[in-house]
């Protein structure tokens, strides 16, 4: 498969931080693009593409048998993606019901080749220590919080279509992209903001793999390109420690980086006294039991497959860091 032209491409989730970057690679790359979002969704990342418009909800399925009408390919990046939520249940029911009705929509609708963004926290921990990939897929027993537990689920649900309805998927896992258009902002671009602001005096000891969103976008599409119906790839960058992060984002903006290394379980109080004001708010608080449980363990993973059989390649994980500064800046997110 190569090309664009007139070969249309459903993306789910188009208005999202990682969702606009696909529809944008996409529409780059010359595909038709037709973008699924919901009507209170904000469009600034899709204000400057050539795209269409479709509106609706993961859950609503006479939307989405709408939206596949006459598409050829699908990219389903649509997730809830929150650490916590003052109702956990409907982040399992948009990411499990919702990937069930979009690819069953997909199905019906005779689409010829889908991706299905899951993410690398269907992915359990190496025994060894290394860095995990591919071949250590987590049992959703296991899984830590409600955002885990419905990406393990969703990915299981589609694997199972793949096997017994010859669903036509590729499933993708996203490490932890950052850079511009965090509209919202994800957990992980909260923690920039923070970080960027002074505000982040210390830091677990922990890791997470590092990519910028747009090198996670061009995955997609040479997922779709090349990506074997029915495998999974990780999308991932470069492992990297909180503390160096930390460091990297005060050097990008001039601050001395935080030194004080904060034992993980005496956190757990401000994490819950957290929890239960935004109970009243709201507002999905900074600070997660679930964020605290997940940096037990150091969240690194291997993007080699990926690499090797579709030529996934990524720049280094400061750029993308920068990147991201620059349009928290822009975009009044940080002080200038």
């Amino acid at each position: 498969m190569s090309g664009g032209g007139d070969k249309t491409i459903l993306v789910t989730g188009a208005s999202g931080f990682l969702g606009s970057a696909v529809a944008r690679c996409l529409v780059q790359a010359g595909y038709g693009v037709r973008a699924f979002v919901r009507r209170s969704s904000p469009r600034v990342n899709l204000a400057d593409l050539k795209l269409e418009i479709a509106e609706g909800d993961l859950l609503d399925a006479n939307s989405i048998e709408r939206a596949v009408k006459d598409i050829r390919f699908l990219v389903h990046v649509a997730a809830d993606y929150r650490l916590w939520a003052r109702h956990p249940d409907d982040i399992v029911r948009t990411n499990v019901e919702g990937t069930r009705l979009v690819m069953a929509a997909a199905r019906r609708a005779g689409v010829e080749r889908i991706v299905y963004t899951s993410s690398v926290a269907t992915l359990a921990p190496r025994p060894d220590g290394q860095p995990s990939d591919e071949t250590f897929p987590l049992d959703a027993k296991s899984a830590v919080g409600a955002y885990k537990y419905s990406k393990v689920a969703a990915e299981r649900l589609v694997e199972a279509m793949v096997a017994e309805q010859n669903l036509p998927a590729i499933i993708v896992n996203p490490s932890t992209p950052i850079g511009p258009g965090d509209v919202r902002p994800t957990p992980t671009g909260r923690i920039i903001i923070e970080a960027a602001s002074g505000r982040m005096p210390g830091f677990v000891d922990t890791g997470l793999n590092l990519v910028h969103v747009d090198d996670v976008a061009a995955g997609h599409l040479a997922a779709l390109r090349n990506g074997r119906i029915g495998e999974r790839y990780i999308l991932g960058g470069q492992d990297v420690l909180l503390g160096d992060m930390l460091a990297e984002i005060a050097r990008c903006v001039g601050r001395s980086p935080p030194k004080l290394r904060l034992p993980r379980l005496l956190i757990f109080p401000i994490a819950y006294g957290a929890e239960a004001i935004a109970h009243f708010t709201g507002r999905e608080p900074f600070v997660t039991t679930t964020g605290l449980k997940l940096a037990k363990d150091r969240m690194f993973f291997a993007s080699a497959k990926a690499a090797r059989e579709f030529g996934y390649r990524t720049r280094p994980y400061g750029e993308a860091i920068a990147d991201a500064i620059a349009w928290f800046r822009k975009n009044g997110y940080l002080k200038s």
